[in-house]
């Protein structure tokens, strides 16, 4: 068979629009349709294909409460949005809508809907989270199925769950989970739509993307471009309905991504919460400056680092997938999709313009190329946990590519080309693997010998029987999983706690400042981290450098390391301010005094910076308002507002510390606060009362 017929070999999707599978016949009920799949399908596919659906959800929600409140920060805007609905439309961080999230608040709504069910709970928030990431392997083995069979369904779904930082993200409430979710149903939209030029499923496709944007903003942007062009110039239809149908497809990016951003922009500033991060109390320019460029260009106004090579967010260049910060996260298959991108569009390259086989091909590898080469460029802040953007395109291409491969095994360069992918996987799984030399230290040889064996029976496979070519295939398929499995499994046995958290076992470095699983809040009585602490790094248990990730330590700050000295966990024992990207400890002493008479106020304390504010928030269940919000260094409130509402009663304690420092607002408040206002003790933390002005 030559590489021009080579898609007709390839598993066809169904029939024409309007055409029924069932059509020969009365339609089959709901539960046997669910159970037995399409009629076509071999006996094994769905029950195998459910099967792997519980084992992902289950193994996810594996010892998910080890991570206690996760990331603090959008927790307490969970907790806010389950008791308020304003605040649950606009994001805000507490229940009496002073400020907002530094991102739109989709992400937020799962997650307080399940709060407000269900009540405040680790598993309330992270529930949810794992939901997604089952439906993400249910939507990947779908798209895939459609056009390569059971098998590679089967195949992307493994590869999508074992790979760390999908296992990391999937169990995290960062908005990464639904960015991540919805980008893979927009990719399965538009190669709907692509089989047979159908203008519903390219609508879907755009509502898909605007709920994206409403997320993470412009990050859901990423994949349009390649996902544009594919459709413009493969779809079965004419080049003039294509043009309408991409018009309407934008219209609806428009209209569901826009909707919210409209209400917010034209609600009166005085009778909504500021929107965080913003220096402007805009989500248009959050958008466009701290979320948009500001991370292309490093120049985020607020921010806690800078970027550029060598700069706070780590090394920048076409290595940065590959790099000791980056590579174990998500780079274990990302040379073998590499390799089986270019072997699938050399197959199917000849192919008719249409050609549906090779759309998915481009589509996977277009928004894989897209998306990693500007998380490889981008100055601004970047997290490794943003790679998990990368792993549903790195699943499908690695189950399609290897199906294909194997489907044309007779010939000596399918073989060859197999062999070249496991031999790739398993050198390159030998090098991330030696990285954490002290992990399973045996399994770097075994995985480097069984891939290198497996290679070798790859490159014969046209001259071996049937069942000799499979167990050489398991065994390629075992040494090119075995390492992201360890780190996954290393993933699940261990709690995360704030900002920046990183899969894999201890001793994996992470870039910027702060980070890994160590600082945040826990629910009452859930209760130490899993997972301990690295050697001879208090509060820090991934191995990190104290303070964070800048040169010499330490992070911007009052304290210039970002979190109080002896503190443990992300803050003081007993309850003291926390780091800048982490939450603090809340002592039960701290925690009662802020609850008395915590109703005759608006706001039972408030706090710089937003982890430190989250962390009291939802230890009391009473609002706390985050001066500055996330970095403590939004202009929000301002001194004479912050006056004001003390002048009014409306907030009870000041809680010290926390914030970027300078001379902004925050920084005014804390030296007025502090001038005049009495201290007191609960523990070892020490507040301010509002209510009792220094003599």
């Amino acid at each position: 068979m030559t590489a021009a017929a080579h898609s007709g070999h390839l598993q066809a999707p169904p029939g024409p629009p309007g055409a029924s599978a069932h059509a020969a016949g009365p339609r089959e009920p709901l539960p046997r349709r669910v159970l037995r799949g399409r009629p076509g399908d071999p006996r094994w596919a769905r029950p195998a294909f459910l099967g792997m659906l519980l084992v992902i959800g289950l193994a996810y929600l594996w010892n998910l409460s080890a991570s206690g409140y996760a990331n603090s920060f959008y927790s307490a805007a969970v907790q806010a949005g389950s008791q308020n609905w304003k605040a649950f439309f606009f994001g805000s961080l507490d229940s009496a809508n002073a400020i907002t999230v530094d991102k739109p608040p989709a992400a937020l709504w799962p997650m307080a809907l399940s709060v407000r069910i269900f009540g405040l709970s680790s598993w309330a928030i992270l529930a949810p989270q794992v939901l997604m990431g089952v439906a993400t392997a249910g939507v990947l083995h779908g798209a895939v199925r459609r056009r390569f069979g059971a098998a590679a369904g089967l195949i992307t779904m493994a590869v999508f769950a074992l790979t760390p930082v999908a296992a990391l993200m999937f169990r995290f409430n960062n908005p990464d989970a639904l960015l991540a979710f919805l980008m893979t149903v927009t990719v399965h939209c538009v190669l709907r739509a692509l089989e047979a030029g159908r203008t519903k499923w390219l609508v879907w496709a755009g509502v898909a993307v605007g709920l994206a944007f409403l997320s993470k903003t412009l990050q859901a942007f990423l994949i349009l471009p390649p996902l544009t062009v594919l459709y413009a110039v493969c779809a079965p239809v004419s080049v003039r309905r294509r043009f309408g149908q991409l018009c309407l497809a934008a219209l609806a990016v428009v209209v569901s991504g826009g909707w919210w951003v409209a209400i917010v922009e034209f609600w009166p500033a005085s009778s909504r919460p500021y929107i965080g991060g913003s220096q402007n109390n805009s989500f248009l320019e959050l958008t466009f400056g701290y979320n948009g460029l500001g991370r292309i260009n490093g120049e985020e106004t607020g921010s806690v680092g800078g970027g550029g090579r060598g700069g706070g967010w780590g090394e920048t260049g076409i290595g940065r997938m590959f790099d000791s910060e980056i590579g174990s996260q998500i780079s274990w298959l990302l040379p073998a999709a590499l390799i089986l991108l270019f072997a699938g569009l050399w197959l199917t390259w000849r192919a008719k313009r249409t050609d549906t086989a090779r759309a998915a091909f481009l589509a996977w590898g277009g928004s894989l190329l897209m998306t990693a080469f500007v998380f490889s460029f981008m100055a601004g802040i970047f997290h490794q946990y943003y790679t998990v953007a990368l792993a549903p395109c790195i699943a499908a291409l690695a189950g399609m590519g290897a199906t294909v491969l194997w489907e044309e095994r007779s010939r000596w360069w399918a073989g060859a080309a197999l062999g070249v992918t496991v031999a790739a996987t398993a050198v390159w799984s030998y090098v991330l693997l030696g990285r954490t030399p002290d992990h399973y230290p045996w399994l770097r040889w075994a995985v480097l010998a069984g891939g290198l064996a497996g290679a070798v029976g790859l490159l014969l496979v046209a001259r071996l029987g049937r069942a000799f070519a499979l167990g050489v295939m398991g065994l390629g398929l075992a040494a090119s999983l075995a390492g992201p499995t360890a780190y996954t499994i290393s993933t699940l046995n261990t709690g995360h706690q704030g900002s920046i958290v990183t899969a894999g076992p201890a001793g994996v470095r992470t870039g910027g400042p702060g980070g890994g699983p160590g600082g945040g809040t826990r629910p009452p009585g859930e209760g130490t981290q899993q997972g301990g602490q690295a050697p001879g790094n208090p509060g820090n248990a991934q191995g990190n450098r104290p303070g964070g990730g800048f040169p010499g330590g330490g992070m911007p700050g009052r304290n210039g390391q970002g979190r109080v000295p002896g503190g443990q966990q992300g803050g003081m024992p007993g309850g003291g301010t926390g780091g800048l990207l982490n939450g603090a400890s809340v002592g039960s002493g701290a925690g009662t005094l802020l609850k008395q008479n915590a109703d005759a106020y608006t706001w039972a304390a408030a706090a710089i910076g937003a982890q430190n504010a989250a962390s009291y928030q939802l230890a009391t269940g009473d609002p706390v308002m985050a001066v500055g919000g996330f970095n403590g260094s939004d202009p929000s409130p301002t001194l004479a507002q912050f006056k004001k509402y003390v002048q009014d009663g409306r907030i009870h304690y000041f809680i010290p510390g926390g914030g970027m420092g300078g001379e902004g607002a925050s920084s005014q408040i804390s030296t007025w606060v502090e001038t005049n206002f009495e201290e007191v003790t609960a523990g070892s933390a020490t507040f301010y009362d509002l209510t009792r002005p220094k003599s």
